[in-house]
Formats: C-alpha cells, structure tokens, sequence
C-alpha cells in the first residue's frame, strides 16, 4: 500500500514553516524537494571518502571512484540503455541538448536541413535548435497543439524529411503526455535523428528508452529527488562514437603531444574536467529510492494527486485550467489562470500561506505567445504530496479572489 505520509517522514524540508506556517510544496517540476536517503550520501562522501576520481590509486580515491561509476550502471539500469558506455554525466537537460547541439549537430546539420521541434518545449530543448537552424542556415519548423494541449495530427507530417527532431516527453506546462514512442519510429521511418527530452517524465514513470527507439535522451537529477548539477544524456553507442567532444580538457584526454590530442573512449571522451561526485552519488541513491517505492506505484499516486486537483480546480469560478482535462493524459502538474488576478501575485498571495507554486511562462514563452497569455500559475507534484495539499491551495486561491475581489 502506498503511504504518502510514512514516505513524508523521510523529506525534512517537509517539516518546515514558511511565514509560521506549514510548508506545502507545489512546485516539484521546478525541482523536487530530497529525501534524507539521498541528502546523508552527499554527506557521507564528503565525511568519508572526499577525492577525486579516475586519478589517485590511494583508497580514498579508488573508493569514490567505484562509487561514482557505480552510478552508471545504476542509470543503465533505470532507463534501460544497452551499456553504461550510452550514459553520459551532464549537469542538467539543458547541457545535455548544447551537448548534442555542439557534438553532432555543428557537424552533421547542413544547409537547408530541416530541424523540428514542438510549440510545448521548455527554452532548454527549442533555443539550441532555432539557433543551430540559424547558424548553419537550416530550416526549423514547429509543430502546433490543439485546443487541448495535444500535439495535432496532421501537423507530425512536417517530421518528414527532417534531419532531427527534438520532443519533449510530458509539457512542463499543459502537462501533456506526448507519444515518444511514436514519434521517434517516425524519425526512423524518415532517416531523422530523435531526441527526447525526459525532465518532467523520468522523475514519476518508468523510462526504456530502447522501448521509445530515441538516439538520445536526457533528464535532471533535481527533478527527481537528487542534487542540484546532476543529469544525465543517453546516446544511442554508435551516433555518441561519431560525435566530436563538447569540452576539451583532463578526463576526456586518451593521449597529448605537442601537435595532437586524441580523445578517450566512451563514455568520458564527453565527461572533461572533474565531475562532481557527491551529488552524481546522490543522484545514484535517489534512483534507489525511486525504485524502491516503484516507478508504477508513483506514477499512480500523482495520477491520483493530478485527477483531485484538477477536480478541485475546476470546481471554482474564474479558473481556466490549461492543458488536457484528463489526468491520465498528463504529468504531475497543471498550470492555470486566474481571472483578473497576475500570476505573480497569485504566488506572492499563496506564499504568505506556506503555499510554494511556481508563477510565470516557465521557460516556455513560444508556448505562452500561442496560447496568448503573458504568464500561467502552476502547482506541480511529487510522490510526497497529499491531497490536504490541494485543498490547501483551493483554500488560498479563494482567499487570492477575494482579496482581488475576482
């Protein structure tokens, strides 16, 4: 049985006040608040085993080294790559897409080649391919959503003849479920390379990117309940074998003279300088706590969780939820407006209150200028939120409407 409040004991942030009230966290697809699983390795590395890696034959220095690359295997594992050598260390998504950008895409993207991306992406996974277009004077076209916050049918079509395609795997903002799977057997039909973006699917459902058929994914450790500058790239063996290094330095180095460097294998040819091992540690227990409690039964509870709030939410005057109605067909959030009342001070508001939301275009402006809204609230959930919670936030919205007489 899956008790929320028995897995809130291991999140102590939980237990705080904001303004002499109790914490309610809402704002989990920014980043996810830590568990004490995750949070006592960061410490204990640097109580315990503090060195550098892949460098001192000293026991402090094999030691973290074992326990970094450990890791490896365990995101192997976690998202189903055929070798640790398709897992690349990264801070977050965001490097991982300048790294593909920088790596293949300056080599391989030609002019008049055809980039494609969605309307829904976050900054992270649309500017790096608008200006690759830009520089090497491809074309970039993207695809439009519906009235419900899908992706149109017919609008798939401009994959065709594509040279890469970039999607993200659920919207950080209508909170749309896209089919991955789908998309990227259609940029193997057509010959187009595929990337998904997995940010805001990795932390709550399970990920087989071998199932998907994508040539590169990438996710944020913050997200999923591990430290702050960790994430992960995932590249298919041969594409990353063809790519050049997107930094140059120690680690990535196989052999340097004075005339020429040749680069490591994978997969630290793309790993330069030193990594940052407590938290890559940390991102390992915080994939050993996610599978502990299951990927399934979390995916289930934010469901849950998803399906009350927008019960909730709709049930109030003036708001107008943005994105699907169904749960089913979206990630862990929902983002909405408020009549007469801005964002910001819907969260300045909520605040007060404990209550934490995000409030803004979330880095997704092209998106917010298609739907022709300057701003969106959003509240947003982890395997740790409650139903209390939501009525928590119905109960602040009201008193925002009240005080704005909305």
């Amino acid at each position: 049985m899956y008790d929320v409040d028995k897995i809130r004991q291991d999140f102590p942030i939980l237990k705080e006040l904001v303004n002499g009230k109790p914490l309610v966290y809402l704002d989990s697809a920014a980043t996810s608040q830590k568990p004490n699983q995750v949070i006592d390795v960061v410490s204990d590395f640097y109580k315990k085993f503090n060195a550098n890696v892949a460098r001192g034959l000293h026991k402090l220095g094999e030691e973290a080294t074992r326990q970094y690359e450990e890791v490896r295997f365990k995101t192997k594992d976690f998202i189903n790559a055929k070798n640790e050598k398709e897992i690349l260390f990264v801070k977050n998504t965001t490097e991982a897409a300048n790294l593909i950008m920088f790596g293949w895409g300056m080599k391989n993207i030609k002019e008049g080649d055809k980039i494609v991306t969605t309307i829904m992406e976050h900054h992270s996974n649309f500017v790096p391919w608008q200006q690759l277009a830009k520089m090497k004077k491809a074309r970039f076209e993207v695809i439009d959503i519906d009235e419900q916050g899908k992706l149109k049918e017919n609008e798939l079509d401009k994959i065709k003849g594509a040279k890469f395609v970039a999607v993200t795997a659920v919207s950080n903002v209508l909170g749309t479920v896209n089919d991955v799977k789908k998309i990227c057997k259609l940029c193997r039909d057509t010959g187009a390379v595929s990337f998904v973006d997995g940010a805001q699917s990795v932390p709550s459902m399970k990920t087989d990117v071998r199932d998907i058929g994508c040539d590169f994914f990438a996710f944020s450790g913050h997200k999923m309940l591990a430290p702050f500058g960790t994430g992960v790239l995932y590249g298919k063996e041969e594409i990353l074998e063809s790519m050049d290094p997107f930094l140059y330095g120690s680690e990535m180095i196989r052999k340097v003279t004075v005339d020429e460097a040749t680069w490591n294998d994978l997969p630290h040819r793309f790993e330069a300088g030193t990594p940052i091992v407590a938290e890559t540690i940390g991102l390992g227990a915080a994939i050993d706590y996610l599978r502990k409690i299951g990927m399934d039964n979390i995916k289930r509870h934010k469901e849950e969780i998803t399906a009350y709030a927008l019960k909730r939410l709709a049930e109030m005057k003036g708001i107008k939820i943005i994105g699907p109605k169904n749960a089913g067909e979206r990630g862990g959030l929902v983002a909405f407006e408020l009549e007469k009342v801005h964002p910001h001070d819907i969260a300045a508001i909520l605040d007060d209150s404990g209550i934490a939301i995000r409030s803004g275009h979330h880095c997704a402006m092209p998106l917010h200028l298609r739907l022709n809204i300057p701003a969106s609230s959003r509240a947003s959930f982890h395997l740790y939120t409650k139903k209390e919670e939501i009525d928590a936030l119905v109960k602040g919205l009201e008193k925002v409407k009240m005080i704005f007489g909305a």
